[in-house]
């Protein structure tokens, strides 16, 4: 990012699991939770991740159950994090700054309150927060209305390539976590 790019910012979003903390979550344990609720459901389940589980939950009707399943780990997970080097700008940005994780909002909040670093940020979006989740750009543009301003002048920063895709589909600028 240029100079130039940066003067233009009206607000900085981040992304919360990998970007300003990491979350104490044994995925392998919780994808074998999700396994067995999907196979509970005559739904074979073959290798997926947590979130392509979560989408075949959804599917077969027990989404709401496997989000709780999700969530609960991903508080205990909050509770239990540590803290990343990036937050501690947070505290720096003289612009408007906001969280948009694909991790439950509960758990978000809960690992923004054990770090000190509620107070430096104005907008929270996470699952559950809107219907969509991450890389549909519907999550991002609510914490970018939450703040006030305009997708073009906003910087979102993250860690994966699902966080880049979502910041072209919103209209944001993006950055990478180092």
């Amino acid at each position: 990012m240029t100079r130039d790019d940066a003067d233009e910012l009206a607000a900085v979003v981040y992304d919360l699991d990998g970007t300003l903390v990491r979350l104490d979550v044994d995925w392998e344990e919780l994808e074998a939770r999700l396994e067995a609720l999907l196979e509970r459901e005559g739904v074979d389940t073959g290798p997926h991740s947590a979130w392509n589980l979560l989408d075949a939950a959804e599917e077969a009707g027990v989404g709401d159950e496997a989000d709780e399943l999700i969530a609960e780990a991903e508080r205990g997970g909050a509770a239990d994090s540590w803290r990343l080097d990036l937050a501690d700008a947070l505290a720096d940005h003289e612009v408007p700054v906001g969280v948009c994780s694909l991790n439950h909002e509960s758990a978000v909040r809960i690992a923004l309150d054990r770090h000190d670093l509620t107070e430096h940020v104005e907008s929270v979006v996470g699952r559950g927060t809107v219907p969509e989740r991450k890389p549909h750009p519907r999550a991002l543009l609510a914490a970018i209305e939450e703040l006030g301003v305009e997708p073009e002048n906003v910087l979102f920063v993250g860690d994966s390539a699902s966080d880049e895709e979502t910041a072209e589909r919103a209209g944001t600028k993006f950055e990478w976590v180092e």
